[in-house]
């Protein structure tokens, strides 16, 4: 069902290919992010459940 609906579809190879680009550089700027974030401020976040201060 799915098949005859894709093939219909002009240039619908394209899609796997764009998300694959999108997910490859969602995840790579998160890992660049997570190794270059701010310690200090990892700490925080990190502690910011078990602070009784409001």
């Amino acid at each position: 069902m799915f098949k005859n609906a894709l093939n219909s579809i002009e240039g619908v190879s394209i899609y796997p290919i764009f998300s694959l680009i999108v997910f490859m550089v969602f995840f790579t700027a998160l890992g660049v992010w997570v190794f270059k974030a701010d310690k200090k401020y990892v700490k925080h976040m990190e502690n910011l459940p078990f602070d009784s201060e409001k």
